[in-house]
């Protein structure tokens, strides 16, 4: 690894921080668009559509279609749902800058398990980055996208046994609290590779996989970006 990709990383744990507890989610909402006089399309969204995969074929930016239908960081889109597309008149052919490997790669979840504590839920004063994922301990976590691992660290503070995988395009993914870790740094892996497995380090108290979906080191909700 470059003596700059490890200063990046360095700079990159740094802002991680803590995440927060594991209070049981309640049911998503159905979100109804907001009314606009932007110009623009409405989308129903079909089954296995993620609000990420939209914005990317209409050549928008997520956070503008998050924020033009006010949907709060806890929420996540259903099949039926109609969305509203903003500066859209169409599906756009959005073609990836060449660095970006796995553009077209959609990201899955790492593993199967409940949902015990969303994107920005609070325990105390601390929000969480990611979501975390109750498992029974030892069952593989898996790479949400095909990339390269930039950092692996048995004793993070607040995570534990955590990687972070690079995919190329600006994005980065955090999976923490394992109790074993089975890559390396500088290791390029594909999608669905295990990478890990489950456990119950740093402050949890119960197994569970901690999750981040990370663009330009800023922590985004998941659930945008998961079917």
């Amino acid at each position: 690894m470059s003596y700059l990709r490890v200063i990046s990383s360095a700079i990159f744990v740094l802002m991680l921080g803590g995440c927060a507890g594991a209070p049981v989610v309640s049911p998503p909402r159905q979100v109804t668009p907001a009314a606009t006089k932007q110009q623009g399309v409405y989308h129903k969204v079909v089954k296995g559509e993620t609000l990420w995969r939209i914005s990317k074929n209409y050549g928008v930016e997520l956070e503008k279609v998050v924020s033009v239908n006010g949907l709060s960081d806890a929420e996540r889109i259903e099949a039926g749902q109609v969305i509203f597309i903003p500066s859209a008149s169409k599906p756009a052919q959005v073609k990836a800058p060449a660095a970006a490997v796995h553009s077209k790669e959609d990201f899955i979840w790492p593993l199967k398990g409940r949902v015990i504590s969303s994107f920005g839920e609070k325990q105390g004063s601390t929000p969480n980055k990611g979501v975390d994922i109750q498992a029974k301990v030892g069952v593989p976590v898996v790479a949400a996208r095909s990339g390269r691992v930039i950092f692996s660290e048995d004793k993070m503070r607040g995570y534990g046994k955590t990687v972070i995988l690079e995919h190329g395009d600006g994005y980065q993914t955090v999976y923490a609290h394992n109790s074993e870790v089975l890559v390396r740094p500088g290791e390029a892996v594909t999608q669905s590779a295990p990478i890990a497995k489950v456990g119950s380090t740093g402050r949890s108290e119960t197994p569970y996989l901690h999750f981040e979906i990370r663009k330009g080191h800023r922590p985004q909700n998941p659930f945008h970006y998961l079917p």
